[in-house]
């Protein structure tokens, strides 16, 4: 079976030629920190391996060992991948070019195939101490684990091709320097990711429904896809999305953001537990969607050493919102303690239930819904079980 995830990055490109790099580092684009650039990596892999060991195996009685995936997918691209990257034309800074000549055009036509073909596409941050290889593991993990049977998908005959922007998380634990010093990078990312959503408007903004391309006689290619958009944050992740909704600000002339995605998942958010209010930093993400929704677990060791080692204040992915009734109606929490308190994973987004859920949301799966694993306990807390 043979995997190609597309990417965006500011990271620094690794090897001689940066069309065809060897990886990606610890460290911003020698462009700038907000210069994007884009590509795909490929990956063959044993698909027997993948659905028995993975897909379909048990673990704390849940089916789909997405953590598990994810390492042995980092260690086979490590050996494995191929990159190749889209090529810039206006790297060399000589004059004007068309925006269909860009790369992220490109980009965005290869993606827009793809969503033709009736898939979604999930835009994937990831969060600290991460480097470039556990970056693309986890990425393809999490399609993997999307896109497992289950009975939603097959009445809804979808799936999801995910898109991973990485930032220069510095894959080190170096005590507190690590902490800090991904912190500040997560802030300059920022800037980068508000670029490539507002790349991405400006794509979107060309496409017209199919009765207008017939009607005016314009490119078949123009024509909308009827798929979703959507995103996910993990940990520091959020702390990139919260920098590019203040980039996002300063570079709009427009009264509220764009929608853009179906759904925004905030898993294990590493960000304040106020953040959403008004105003406080994130008090726009909501219109960025139809759907917000925030991943939680009150036994999430990161969460804590977040709070009372760095320094932070109470972090949103440890007990959630500080006060749920202050948050727009457009937000939803999702309480994954009784599944995986106790547990050290930090990423349990990729993990059985926990996924299965973010699936069920994907596909517009209410939370009254008699089908889903848990209890509604208020207006916006939904409690896994």
């Amino acid at each position: 079976m043979k995997i190609t995830l597309y990417y965006a990055t500011n990271r620094n490109h690794l090897g001689k030629n940066r069309w065809k790099p060897e990886g990606y580092g610890q460290n911003f684009s020698s462009d700038r920190n907000s210069n994007l650039r884009f590509g795909k990596v490929e990956l063959n892999v044993d698909n027997n391996t993948i659905e028995n060991d993975f897909l379909k195996k048990a673990k704390h009685k849940r089916i789909g060992d997405g953590i598990g995936l994810s390492a042995y997918l980092t260690k086979q691209a490590k050996q494995n991948a191929k990159i190749k990257a889209y090529k810039d034309i206006t790297s060399g800074g000589k004059g004007d070019v068309s925006v269909d000549k860009l790369a992220s055009t490109e980009l965005f036509q290869d993606l827009k195939k793809i969503m033709d073909e009736k898939q979604d596409i999930m835009i994937n941050i990831h969060g600290f101490n991460v480097d470039w290889w556990e970056a693309v593991g986890s990425a393809m993990a999490l399609e993997l684990m999307l896109n497992r049977e289950n009975i939603h998908q097959k009445s809804n005959n979808k799936s999801v091709t995910v898109f991973l922007f990485s930032w220069p998380s510095n894959g080190e634990m170096m005590k507190d320097r690590a902490y800090s010093s991904d912190r500040q990078d997560a802030t300059d990312s920022g800037i980068a990711v508000a670029r490539g959503f507002l790349k991405l408007r400006d794509f979107l903004m060309t496409l017209r429904p199919k009765e207008t391309i017939s009607k005016l006689k314009l490119d078949p290619s123009l024509k909308e896809c009827g798929q979703e958009l959507h995103l996910l944050c993990h940990s520091m992740g959020n702390f990139v999305f919260e920098n590019a909704l203040a980039s996002l600000k300063e570079n709009t002339n427009q009264k509220s953001l764009p929608r853009l995605f179906k759904n925004v998942f905030m898993c294990a958010p590493d960000v304040a537990d106020n953040v959403l209010e008004k105003a406080e930093p994130m008090q726009s993400a909501h219109e960025l969607c139809r759907s917000l929704n925030i991943y939680y677990n009150r036994g999430d060791v990161a969460m804590y050493i977040s709070d009372y080692t760095k320094g932070n204040s109470e972090r949103l992915g440890h007990a959630g919102a500080a006060r749920p009734e202050h948050l727009h109606n457009k937000i939803y929490q999702v309480d994954c303690s009784n599944i995986v308190s106790g547990m050290t994973e930090h990423s349990y987004y990729l993990w059985g239930s926990v996924n299965e859920d973010i699936v069920e949301r994907m596909h517009g799966v209410c939370f009254e819904d008699e089908n889903r694993m848990g209890e509604l306990k208020s207006r916006n807390v939904f409690e896994l079980s």
